[in-house]
């Protein structure tokens, strides 16, 4: 049966159990933890959405982190990832913070939200093909369930290419032929739905310099620019 909201469909999300791996990779950090954040209370369940119902934003990332997501129960959270996109979704106008650090400290997204190809931890940040698609219906009933949305931004390839593959699925888009993913590339799926790339802001980008913060807001002001123009 399908959820009828997004809260129903986050109650459904927090209780799953379908990828073995992924399932005692997430409880194993959770238990252990690391030393920084020892004294803290860790998640360990899948991440559900994050933000405004009435989203005409979407942004979907690749996994929550071991010991962000993971440890703190919201989408890129408690993590330096984390730190760079909501200061961009702030300077947006997406965030009512420019930061994000853990569940009681008052953020709110307004017109956007926020999830992920999996909602569990993957050792090494690696999923497996049959982990992706195990995760793949919920995006699904997202989609459904945004009905406002007019731009998807896809953070890293993965997280471009699982959106594509959703709309496709879904019946969606017409396009057949997956679209090359790049830093600010921009597809419409159909006569709605806009779908930009951005490198994943991760550290193996932020600190190589592969990904600016200009280079960041960039894509941001260009989901601004589509959602003005729609309206």
């Amino acid at each position: 049966m399908s959820p009828k909201s997004l809260s129903a469909l986050n109650r459904t999300i927090i209780t799953c159990t379908r990828c073995p791996r992924l399932v005692r990779w997430r409880r194993r950090v959770a238990a252990e933890k690391t030393r920084r954040f020892a004294d803290c209370e860790y998640w360990g369940k899948p991440i559900p959405g994050f933000g405004d119902p009435r989203a005409r934003f979407l942004l979907v990332g690749l996994a929550p982190a071991a010991h962000g997501g993971n440890r703190t129960g919201r989408m890129f959270t408690g993590d330096r990832s984390g730190d760079w996109l909501y200061r961009a979704l702030h300077k947006a106008g997406f965030a009512a913070k420019p930061e994000s650090i853990d569940t009681s400290d008052g953020q709110k997204l307004q017109g956007c939200y926020i999830t992920a190809t999996c909602r569990c931890a993957p050792p090494q940040n690696k999923l497996l093909p049959e982990e992706i698609r195990n995760c793949r219906p919920y995006l699904h009933h997202e989609l459904r369930l945004l009905k406002k949305i007019s731009v998807v931004l896809g953070l890293g390839k993965v997280g471009f290419e699982s959106v594509f593959q959703s709309f496709r699925e879904l019946a969606m888009t017409n396009l057949s032929r997956k679209p090359a993913f790049g830093h600010g590339v921009e597809i419409a799926l159909n006569e709605r739905v806009t779908l930009l790339g951005s490198f994943h802001p991760s550290q193996q980008n932020t600190f190589t310099g592969r990904l600016t913060e200009e280079m960041f807001d960039a894509v941001f002001q260009r989901a601004v620019h589509i959602l003005g123009r729609d309206t």
